[in-house]
């Protein structure tokens, strides 16, 4: 080796070990350290959360172990007589459990309607996909009274869907699902239907289509390659889509008001008799803390379920 391609590759060499230990500082972090960092950047916005929802929360928990005296008025000493009526007494509990099954049905059928139209959209390669998607965002900021008012209009007794019926000959009198459980639901799935599609066709985009063209080239049916690929890389944003469904119709009134007529009670539409009607504030406060306590619980168990799930898959994998 010539004498000045030497002297430069001990330069190089030399400069090289002069320079790894600010090399080595400037190496990627490990991933604990990432880890924390999105800790950081995810923990003021988590406090803002907490601050707001304590904020609210907290004059209603405390309002609810007083006893309640009728026309806005409470007692001075603390008791539990207020949840001890409330679930002593079958009118709330039957409420508490409505609540609870019209939620989980609404959240079920608005994943069932909702998940194929989402992947379909998803790997559309046609234009009309962005056009169909921006028509689903366009009708979900419709407020929910017009929807509302809308169905009842559709399923009124001489509205369009009985008239067709009725000259098709396939029923032999108009029907209503105004006043009945099955018009709640109708109605909290057109509310929340949106939102769910939004919501699982940005999970479905994040899928690579190229798995489900491989597990297809080696002999998997269509079927098989939505249920064995598909969706089990999708279930965490169907677990999401669900509670967050879930949640919207835990606390949802409007449809439950006007479609349930009367004859369906929630816990939303009991709160808003018992504390504008009734003027019992004590007892409002305990029906909310009860709605609040019941939707944390079903999404920890939730949660927690879906960890354990994951985690057994893991380990027999």
């Amino acid at each position: 080796m010539p004498k000045g391609a030497e002297a430069r590759t001990t330069a190089v060499l030399t400069g090289r070990l002069a320079r790894a230990p600010w090399g080595e500082s400037r190496q990627r972090p490990p991933p604990h350290s990432r880890g924390n960092r999105w800790f950081l950047y995810l923990l003021p916005p988590l406090l803002f959360t907490l601050v707001l929802l304590l904020g609210s929360q907290i004059p209603f928990l405390y309002l609810s172990f007083f006893k309640d005296l009728r026309l806005g008025r409470v007692g001075t000493a603390l008791t539990l007589s207020n949840y001890i009526a409330l679930f002593s007494d079958p009118f709330y509990r039957n409420a508490a459990w409505q609540t609870l099954w019209l939620s989980a049905s609404v959240a079920v059928m608005t994943l069932a309607t909702g998940f194929p139209v989402a992947y379909i959209l998803a790997r559309m390669k046609s234009r009309w996909s962005l056009f169909l998607l921006a028509t689903i965002v366009t009708t979900s900021f419709i407020t929910i009274v017009v929807k509302v008012l809308g169905i009842v209009i559709i399923f009124s007794a001489k509205g369009p869907l009985n008239r067709t019926l009725l000259w098709l000959g396939l029923i032999s009198q108009p029907f209503t699902i105004v006043g009945r459980a099955s018009g709640v639901i109708i109605g909290m799935m057109h509310f929340t239907l949106g939102f769910a599609v939004m919501l699982m066709y940005s999970v479905i985009r994040t899928i690579p289509s190229s798995l489900e063209e491989a597990a297809q080239i080696h002999g998997s049916s269509r079927l098989r390659v939505f249920r064995r690929v598909v969706v089990p890389l999708a279930a965490p944003g169907i677990v999401t889509t669900g509670l967050v469904v879930f949640n919207l119709s835990m606390g949802a009134f409007t449809s439950t008001a006007l479609l349930g007529s009367g004859n369906v009670f929630t816990l939303p539409i009991l709160i808003q008799q018992t504390v504008i009607l009734e003027t019992k504030y004590a007892i409002g406060a305990s029906i909310a803390m009860v709605l609040l306590v019941a939707t944390l619980l079903v999404n920890l168990i939730s949660v927690f379920a879906i960890s354990r799930f994951r985690s057994t898959r893991m380990v027999q994998a």
